[in-house]
């Protein structure tokens, strides 16, 4: 993220928790700079299955609210960069 358009970012962020909800996942947050490193924030999701997931893809690029939320990063240029990363949790 950019770090002189945090704001910027947060409000991002707020726009897509619902989404991803709607969409057939669970977001469970974004988690913004607060010491270290100012351009790094996480968002952490989970869908049921890799399938679900791609589902959720296809249905993100045909979704209204998500083509606002994509229009709203791009034109106040808060993401500097994305990078992805599959992870399974280990609860017990």
């Amino acid at each position: 993220m950019d770090p002189y358009k945090a704001k910027e970012f947060e409000e991002y962020g707020k726009m897509w928790i619902p989404l991803v909800n709607k969409l057939g996942g669970t977001h469970h947050g974004y988690f913004l700079p607060h010491e270290g490193a100012n351009h790094i924030a996480y968002a952490l999701f989970t869908f049921p299955s890799l399938a679900a997931y791609e589902e959720y893809r296809a249905k993100m690029a045909l979704d209204e609210e998500c083509q606002i939320a994509y229009k709203f990063a791009e034109d106040t240029k808060c993401i500097l960069s994305y990078e992805r990363s599959f992870m399974r949790p280990v609860f017990k």
